[in-house]
């Protein structure tokens, strides 16, 4: 037997844990009062004069364990209690009696102070001490039940897609599922036979397991504060001070978590045992499990006997019960474990014990399954597992057998048992030391770009500079974060979405949420009154990604600022929008456009007060993504609208369709529209633009919308939203409009601006979907022609390379002895062209040239090879 550790209480400082009570309670620790605590006792309690009889009182019910606990936890609410009047020789008297390690404890007829009468007659001793007890084991529970269903994984060959779980970062993920999903794959990583079959009770470890885990760390937190708190001797006089209520609320979260785990790992065991190959194996196997293996029933009618107690408010009974339902949910877990091993090591168990005789076609199976890679995690615990039996088997030299072997088995994962609890040690060393192994990743709401997907971007920005040049824009670049203050108050509601960069010592700054911010700045503070400019660069958002919505990501602006002839800038900038997207080929848009004066007027005719009109827009803005009755709530009740105000807006809102017929009714004679100086002027604005988008041939691209009101607060004129109509829903496209006064806000001088912001991520996430939809692979690089050498003469492949680099020619090199290798390469890279030299080419001066497409090929002179391959590619 080990040798038992000591544990001091008492002592200044000193912290009373679930484990240390855990320890005592298996009698794998001795008790020892620290001296100080003592001698402070002896010299407080000199003159106190036990008066009473007393006999403490241990439930019939509790465990001998739970028992042990409870005397542990009076003994340290003892020492915690402030008064004179607790004795050292009552302490010595539980010390002694834990020490001595009986099979039954009696204290009748104590001789006691009225002080620690009431401490002894306090029941929340009992409750602690079981609890602290459920507290140890259940986070024991936690990595067990984890090795089990790894394990069950693999003899079951389950499909482990559900362990893909990241934190994304935004709240709606449980930070215990996702840290059950990582360990999971950490145990998985690399192995081979997880990935085909679909199992319910696998795809719920990570909520689970997870859920399990947040419900232990609740009762840790809680026994921790619990364990350490004295008695309050005047609340105990008063009656109880609540602590056995609060303590059985944690616990009864615990009972339901610890029950749906239970369930869960049965089903994976049943399903482990009809995956054992060998007849007679699943056989004998089965019959134990039948026989000793508490089953889904019983935790039910276990959990139902422990919410009674609460109900009851028997909270001392009610936590035995939920130890007792910990105790079968354990021993499920454990058979787990043994049916998956008996799964994986069917074969070798098969060998040992000839009682189990598996026919010839098992025997081979199980020998093609030895070969199977198990994960990095568990083909490391499977050892640990064997060698464990090992020990116990040679412990055992009278007996041997497949029964034998599995009670051996069901005794090392006895919680109780010291080789167990390094087992788990060694589990989470495991765990923690693949941690560095773990692959990194990305941030959410970000991306990489690999070849292919680089690919399809640069295409894209060259289309997008195209446009942009035609229409006689000049490129412009800025910082990549600005000062605070250049872009805070120009968003509305959308400031919070931008990135602070953390105070450098002098200046505050901020990533840049969009590109016409920093344009209108730059135009101001270099005293700029005219510029027709784009630039193409990355913005930042502290948003929740979402499908084609990113934190990180591109937007492609197109601006003209300076005095114009009227509505001139706003069409040519709405040209430009329909032409990228056409050229783009992303699909059936459409161009939602408003006029922000026009939405002022509505507000106005409508009855909302002016201060409220931006508020009013921002909320109409969402009018794409929820209802309008979920709009009107919104306006109601959080932003003070009028319930008849909201009416009459939605009957603006709900008008859209073709501009030239929309404007019409809008400016027939008593309209609402035409009484309102601003909007009247917006009618008219809209009429010269709409007009020359006919002449231009793109006004059906189109439509006229008064429920746009796009919610930033430098719009003074035009505005306009592209949605693309097609499958892949990413929502807006692009967007912009006229904005006056925002130029003018960082300088002296009003200028007029109208541009447009192309959201390009979202049309990469469109162009990449129609590739997949027509089976389309782009090719990621532009090489024209492959060197091969046919061996390993690297100045050789240089001197060739390097002819056709200088000629202008898009060439890669390979030195490799193996012809298959070039082959494989150049049609792995869709490379067209292949200029082959092998040692028969070098003897007679000359080289091959293959065109792949046309599988054909061409012996050429060495010393003319660069100049007729330039001549080949561009006939």
């Amino acid at each position: 037997m080990a040798e038992l550790c000591t544990v001091t209480l008492g002592g200044k400082g000193s912290s009373f844990s679930s484990s240390t009570i855990s320890a005592v309670a298996a009698s794998l620790a001795h008790v020892r009062i620290d001296t100080s605590a003592l001698d402070r006792l002896s010299a407080s309690s000199s003159s106190a004069t036990p008066s009473l009889k007393h006999t403490i009182a241990i439930p019939s019910f509790l465990s001998l364990s739970e028992t042990r606990a409870f005397l542990l936890v009076l003994l340290n609410k003892l020492l915690l209690t402030s008064s004179s009047s607790i004795r050292a020789d009552l302490l010595f008297l539980i010390s002694e009696s834990l020490n001595s390690n009986p099979n039954t404890f009696r204290f009748e007829n104590l001789q006691v102070t009225e002080d620690e009468l009431l401490v002894l007659n306090n029941a929340s001793s009992a409750l602690l001490g079981v609890s602290a007890i459920l507290d140890h084991q259940s986070a024991a529970l936690t990595s067990f039940s984890d090795v089990a269903a790894a394990l069950s994984c693999e003899a079951s060959k389950a499909d482990v897609t559900a362990f893909n779980l990241m934190d994304s970062g935004d709240g709606h993920t449980s930070k215990e599922e996702v840290g059950v999903a990582s360990d999971m794959r950490v145990l998985l990583n690399g192995s081979k036979l997880v990935g085909k079959e679909k199992i319910g009770s696998v795809a719920k470890v990570p909520k689970i397991h997870g859920t399990l885990r947040e419900q232990v760390k609740l009762v840790h937190l809680k026994m921790r504060v619990e364990l350490n708190s004295g008695f309050k001797l005047a609340e105990i006089q008063a009656g109880s001070d609540g602590t056995e209520q609060s303590v059985s609320t944690v616990l009864l979260s615990l009972a339901a978590a610890l029950r749906e785990l239970g369930e869960c790992s049965f089903l994976r065991a049943k399903n482990n045992l009809l995956s054992i190959s060998s007849d007679d194996l699943k056989s004998s196997i089965g019959e134990m499990f039948g026989k000793e293996c508490p089953t889904d029933a019983s935790l039910g009618s276990g959990f139902n006997a422990a919410l009674g107690l609460v109900f009851e408010k028997d909270y001392v009974r009610f936590a035995h019960e939920v130890n007792v339902l910990l105790g079968s949910v354990w021993k499920i877990v454990a058979w787990e474990l043994v049916t998956a091993f008996a799964v994986l090591e069917g074969t070798e168990l098969n060998e040992k014990f000839q009682g189990v005789q598996g026919n010839a076609e098992n025997s081979k199976a199980d020998k093609k399954k030895k070969k199977v890679i198990l994960g990095k995690g568990t083909s490391l615990i499977l050892p640990l597992i064997k060698d464990a039996l090992q020990s116990k088997r040679e412990a055992a030299v009278q007996k041997s057998g497949l029964e034998t072997m599995v009670g051996n088995f069901l005794l090392f994962l006895d919680s109780a048992e010291p080789e167990f609890n390094g087992f788990l040690l060694k589990v989470k060393d495991i765990v923690e030391s693949n941690e560095s192994r773990r692959l990194p990743k990305i941030p959410k709401g970000t991306r990489d770009f690999a070849k292919e997907q680089m690919t399809i971007r640069k295409k894209a920005f060259s289309i997008i500079e195209q446009v942009f040049e035609r229409h006689g824009a000049t490129a412009l670049d800025t910082p990549v974060f600005e000062l605070r203050e250049t872009l805070m108050g120009k968003y509305g509601e959308d400031s919070k979405l931008i990135y602070d960069l953390a105070d450098q010592g002098g200046e505050l700054c901020s990533l840049r949420y969009d590109l016409t911010v920093p344009f209108a700045r730059f135009m101001a503070m270099n005293g700029l009154t005219s510029l027709k400019r784009y630039q193409i660069a990355k913005v930042y958002r502290r948003d929740n990604p979402s499908k084609g919505r990113y934190r990180e990501f591109y937007q492609c602006d197109f601006d003209i600022a300076g005095p114009s002839e009227k509505m001139a800038p706003d069409f040519e900038v709405v040209r430009v929008l329909t032409e990228l997207l056409d050229e783009l080929d992303v699909g059936e848009y459409e161009i939602k456009l408003n006029h922000r004066k026009l939405l002022d007027g509505m507000m106005q005719i409508c009855g909302v007060p002016p201060e409220k009109f931006r508020t009013i827009c921002s909320s109409i803005d969402k009018l794409d993504k929820q209802s309008f009755e979920q709009i009107r709530k919104e306006m109601v009740e959080e932003k003070g609208l009028t319930a008849e105000t909201a009416d009459r807006i939605e009957t603006y809102v709900k008008e859209r369709g073709s501009p030239l017929a929309l404007l019409s009714k809008l400016k027939q004679e008593g309209s609402a529209f035409l009484e309102d100086a601003g909007s009247a002027d917006a009618l008219n604005d809209l009429e010269v633009l709409f007009k020359a988008l006919d002449k231009s041939k793109c006004i059906d691209k189109v439509v006229f919308d008064l429920s746009l009101a796009r919610g930033l607060d430098y719009y003074t004129g035009v505005i306009y939203e592209a949605v693309f109509k097609g499958g892949a829903q990413v929502g807006s496209i692009a967007a912009g409009g006229r904005y006056d006064n925002l130029i003018g806000m960082f300088g002296s001088k009003q200028v007029p601006a109208v541009g447009v912001s192309l959201g390009i991520e979202r049309v990469f996430a469109i162009m990449e979907q129609q590739q997949k939809d027509q089976n389309q692979v782009p090719r990621p690089n532009k090489t024209e022609v492959l060197v091969s050498i046919l061996g390993n003469d690297l100045t050789l492949a240089a001197e060739l390379a390097g002819e056709l680099w200088d000629a202008g020619v898009k060439a890669e090199f390979l030195v490799n002895k193996r012809r298959q290798k070039h082959f494989d390469f150049a049609k792995e890279s869709r490379i067209p062209w292949m200029v082959i030299v092998g040692e028969q080419e070098i003897k007679e001066g000359v080289v091959q040239l293959k065109n792949l497409e046309a599988s054909n090929d061409v012996t050429i002179p060495r010393d003319q090879f660069a100049e007729q391959v330039r001549s080949r590619l561009n006939p």
